[in-house]
């Protein structure tokens, strides 16, 4: 099975009424009954479960005409490694405040119960190979009260369809003009064997279900329903089910007659032609002939984001309490060649795709404009009122690239630590550990360069283009580097008593420029900051020239990190051993520390602490016991004391 194959299941074709239809769906439920009464067993080697079930519901759906009431189900199958932290992020976001319809925080269940313990569901998972993750939203989502029976329903069904319990939560989003619920299915049967579920179940078997269900608890569409939502199609600026259908009908230079003998349609297509007409995307020609734009579907679908960022931008702004007007919104784009970093504080952060963990950010610049950014899959997190500077990734060779290649070229193609250190004398063994961790990420990601059994490298002649294609794929999955310039919101920064990014903004040679907007706002912070520092005979003004004293910013540090060692101290009991350059740093580390807008390790030996630059890998290391050395502004680190363990440089 794929580690992270995506569906994205939308409605097909509707046809007809048939007078089979009846007999289909027959067929259909009782293809789902065999599997339950029986117990049959598919392997999953070349099918998987539901497969004869997904070919026959997919071959009704095509006739169930335009009275069935509709559902989009998305469904997603995620490889799961490590310690399951992106499965418990993705948890955690789903049941984030704010998506039921009380504003509440949304509510994890299950098949028996309202509330279930997201903790025990990922525990009981620990070790399955992969995760099933369904988006299932009906398009009459808002005509129910509660979408747990729906979804229950649903889930029962499925477990007939494919003979075995299913272990799944669920939760419900009200959040959106389009109800909806996410639901977690882990990646075993009943006898806790790898569940494989057949693509046709997934991509057609699935949403055949539940547009039945949906169906029975609603009815069929009324004549009225239909015809609102087609009129409605008519001006949307976004791809629609009309432009599907323009498309279907047109040659191959895109061009087209209205000849449809019903008058509804006609009428449809007629009006929505006329709405392309005045988008640039349709020409009418000569008697009644149109041509649609080659780049028609592309273009609307653009469009359609744009129109939903554009709805985003404003609800997160309103609902912060910022006025912008619509000419001071902005689109981050990060792969535009032109796009340069942005300053501002974080308004609002979210999911821009629930489904695949696509996340976006909201930032108010000093550039007087708010932009909307797509961050991708990073998982960081940033308080709201943080002030972030946001660059686009570029996708470079990096050096380490360089010289894996060529030692490589000169070693038959081979690289190993033993290679690197042989070639290169005055390298460290730590040092190389850099490049080793850059060829797993590469092989990760693309699957080159090969790691042989003794731990060797078999590296191509390609190499620096392989790790060309590593940085793009990185870059498509997160776009954008993101800096924390102060994790404190710009009010509390002029009083502060230690260092803060108004004070490197003071001292800098080109501070950044400050415009309307928030770049007002800290315009008047800095006013507010300068007093302060002359208050505190930091500062110095002679004839209206300002004079910083040269080690105001290494005072403030001072005085800061002095502040939160006693206060360590004090709840702890241990006392304070400052770390040395070259001078091992040997103990267990406890958690990261904030100090100002800087992170510190908290490392622990016998009845000392020190303090020490904070590097993310270290989270992994909560409670074990860790050896580093100091090197210049870099530490590097070993997990496990005196033992030959992973070095982290």
């Amino acid at each position: 099975m794929p580690g992270d194959d995506d569906f994205e299941l939308w409605l097909g074709r509707i046809g007809a009424k048939d007078r089979s239809v009846g007999q289909t769906l027959a067929r259909a439920r009782r293809a789902g009954g065999v599997a339950s009464a029986r117990g049959r067993r598919f392997t999953g080697a070349a099918i998987g479960r539901g497969a004869g079930v997904g070919r026959v519901l997919g071959a009704s759906q095509r006739m169930t005409g335009l009275r069935a009431r509709r559902v989009i189900v998305k469904a997603r199958i995620v490889k799961l490694g490590g310690k399951g932290m992106a499965a418990a992020a993705h948890l955690r976001y789903l049941q984030r405040d704010g998506t039921t319809r009380e504003g509440e925080r949304g509510a994890l269940y299950g098949a028996d119960v309202d509330r279930v313990d997201g903790k025990a569901f990922l525990a009981r998972g620990q070790g399955d190979r992969h995760q099933f993750r369904f988006i299932v939203a009906p398009e009459d989502g808002a005509e129910y009260d509660d979408l747990k029976p729906l979804v229950r329903r649903l889930m029962s069904q499925a477990e007939k369809d494919l003979g075995t319990r299913l272990d799944w939560v669920a939760v419900d989003h009200f959040n959106t003009g389009h109800p909806h619920s996410h639901v977690m299915l882990r990646g075993v049967d009943e006898r806790g064997k790898d569940l494989v579920i057949a693509r046709d179940y997934l991509t057609q078997g699935l949403r055949s279900r539940a547009e039945e269900l949906v169906s029975l608890d609603l009815g069929p569409r009324t004549e009225r329903e239909i015809m609102a939502a087609q009129d409605r199609e008519i001006g949307q600026e976004r791809f629609t089910g009309i432009d599907r259908r323009l498309l279907r009908e047109a040659d191959g230079d895109r061009q087209l007659m209205v000849t449809t003998s019903d008058p509804r349609e006609h009428a449809l297509r007629i009006g929505r032609l006329r709405s392309l007409e005045r988008l640039g995307l349709a020409i009418e020609g000569k008697a009644g002939q149109w041509r649609l734009d080659p780049e028609l579907e592309p273009t609307l679908r653009r469009m359609g984001e744009r129109g939903d960022i554009i709805r985003t931008l404003n609800r997160d702004l309103r609902e912060a309490g910022i006025a912008r007007p619509p000419q001071d919104h902005a689109l981050f784009d990060s792969h535009d060649p032109s796009a340069r970093p942005i300053i501002g504080r974080l308004v609002a952060t979210g999911l821009s795709d629930e489904h695949r963990d696509r996340r976006y950010m909201i930032i108010d610049g000093i550039d007087g404009r708010s932009h909307y950014a797509d961050i991708g899959e990073d998982q960081s997190i940033h308080a709201k009122g943080a002030i972030l500077r946001l660059s686009p990734r570029p996708a470079d060779i990096r050096t380490v690239d360089r010289t894996v290649a060529a030692i490589a070229n000169q070693h038959d193609g081979k690289y190993s630590v033993d290679i690197h250190l042989r070639h290169d004398p005055a390298m460290s063994e730590s040092g190389t550990q850099a490049h080793v961790r850059r060829l797993e990420a590469m092989r990760r990601s693309i699957g080159r360069p090969e790691r042989l059994a003794d731990g060797t490298w078999q590296v191509g002649p390609d190499h620096l283009a392989d790790a060309l294609a590593h940085e793009q794929r990185q870059g498509l999955k997160a776009p954008v580097i993101i800096e924390s310039l102060s994790h404190k919101p710009l009010e509390q920064l002029p009083a502060h008593d230690g260092e803060t990014w108004l004070d490197r903004q003071l001292t800098a040679a080109t501070p950044a420029p400050l415009q309307r907007g928030f770049g007002a706002e800290v315009r008047g912070a800095m006013q507010q900051r300068r007093q302060w520092l002359v208050e505190q005979q930091l500062v110095e003004g002679e004839e209206g020239v300002t004079r910083y004293r040269r080690d105001m910013l290494q005072l403030l540090q001072r005085r800061e990190l002095d502040r939160v060692i006693a206060g360590i101290e004090q709840d702890t009991g241990l006392a304070h051993r400052r770390s040395h350059a070259d001078a091992p740093i040997e103990g267990v580390y406890r958690r990261a520390v904030q100090v100002g807008d800087k992170r510190y390790a908290l490392i622990e030996h016998a009845r000392e602490f020190s303090l020490v630059p904070w590097r993310p890998v270290l989270e992994r290391a909560v409670g074990k016991s860790v050896l580093g050395i100091m090197r210049g502004e870099g530490i590097s680190w070993t997990i496990g004391t005196r033992a030959r363990g992973l070095g982290i440089s």
